[in-house]
């Protein structure tokens, strides 16, 4: 983004805020007995209304707890409007969601996804009795320290298990830049002005604008998408939500004109894993990522008025591209972050309704 050194001095309350810190992100203190409970939740497709979904369906670990779609699937019938953030570092964010409608913790980012009919559509007392008829998550309850499988124990495992998805060993945090990566690291923090919006460790400032990322067509061609994104707005009370052809973004939370179309800025972590790009997919690569902000960003009237053309050379765009790759380190598909069991069956009880759990 073309973000001009000395606005992006002002924004940030100060040039020595340009300085960007990239510091380790420390893992987050979980009961690791509570973390490993949501692990195997997090890959049982009976957390889903008809079991053909599990979270790991949309956020899978070898693409950064992503799916490298460009709009992501959902329950049978339908299909999403927009793509599966990372859930790389997701128990330091104060929001959730790309257009930060739901800003509380994690626990109700669980229930969220779970209920959610284009989701996972499970109605959570039914997900209760699944679990309690199965002897693993029985133990895995006692282990964790509650009497027995519940809904507020499995929304509380799920939110440990996700906060223990934190970066490590990226190349910024290792010091091991290469040469070019350095020299983008010069660009992302000056004449690129990238660290304006992209802050913090985690690169994110946490907060919504509109860079004018253009609509992705899809999304109301495809009927499946189209009566996804109805359901949506219409349940955000969205006007005009029939007829409508645009994502609202941040609007939907904020009801304030001049937010529509507002997304929350992205993480950088973890970019070389999580193509597509922006929250409808519609760039390929970071260097369409590159090319986009360096002609001003997109076409929007209510675009952040400091975007503006960056001229920056091939070379320049090059070395960009190469400080951003740095910012992604291990893939997470390890048994850290996989349940590799295969110990999802379990027999059916003759006479149910008279046989106590």
């Amino acid at each position: 983004m073309r973000l001009m050194l000395t606005l992006a001095c002002t924004v940030l309350a100060g040039c020595s805020a340009l300085a960007q810190d990239s510091g380790k992100l420390k893992p987050m203190e979980v009961k690791p007995e509570l973390a490993e409970l949501g692990k195997r939740m997090f890959y049982d497709t009976r957390l889903s209304g008809d079991t053909t979904l599990s979270c790991s369906s949309c956020h899978q670990p070898d693409k950064a707890f992503t799916d490298g779609e460009a709009l992501s699937a959902a329950y049978t019938g339908a299909a999403h409007f927009r793509n599966s953030p990372t859930l790389a570092n997701v128990g330091y964010r104060a929001a959730w969601f790309h257009d930060g409608r739901l800003g509380t913790n994690l626990n109700d980012v669980s229930r969220e996804m779970i209920t959610e009919t284009y989701m996972m559509n499970m109605d959570m007392r039914i997900m209760q009795e699944r679990m309690k008829q199965d002897p693993v998550y029985v133990e895995m309850f006692k282990k964790a320290g509650m009497s027995e499988p519940s809904n507020g124990g499995a929304r509380n495992a799920l939110q440990a298990f996700m906060k223990t998805i934190v970066s490590r060993k990226a190349p910024i945090d290792e010091g091991t830049l290469s040469d070019s990566a350095k020299r983008g690291q010069d660009v992302f923090n000056g004449k690129g002005g990238c660290v304006a919006c992209h802050s913090g460790t985690r690169y994110t400032d946490d907060a919504t604008h509109n860079t004018g990322v253009p609509n992705n067509p899809d999304i109301w061609s495809d009927p499946e998408r189209h009566s996804t994104f109805v359901t949506y707005a219409k349940f955000m009370g969205v006007e005009n939500y029939m007829n409508l052809r645009q994502d609202m973004g941040a609007w939907v939370r904020t009801r304030i004109a001049g937010t529509e179309r507002s997304f929350l800025t992205p993480t950088l972590r973890e970019l070389t894993w999580t193509a597509p790009y922006m929250h409808n997919g519609t760039m390929a690569t970071l260097e369409d990522v590159v090319d986009f902000y360096n002609a001003g960003g997109g076409d929007d009237p209510l675009k952040d008025a400091r975007l503006k053309p960056l001229d920056l050379s091939a070379d320049e765009k090059a070395d960009l591209v190469a400080f951003l790759q740095s910012l992604s380190g291990e893939t997470f598909d390890t048994d850290e972050y996989v349940w590799r069991a295969d110990d999802y069956g379990y027999e059916l009880i003759e006479n149910w309704r008279e046989t106590k759990n």
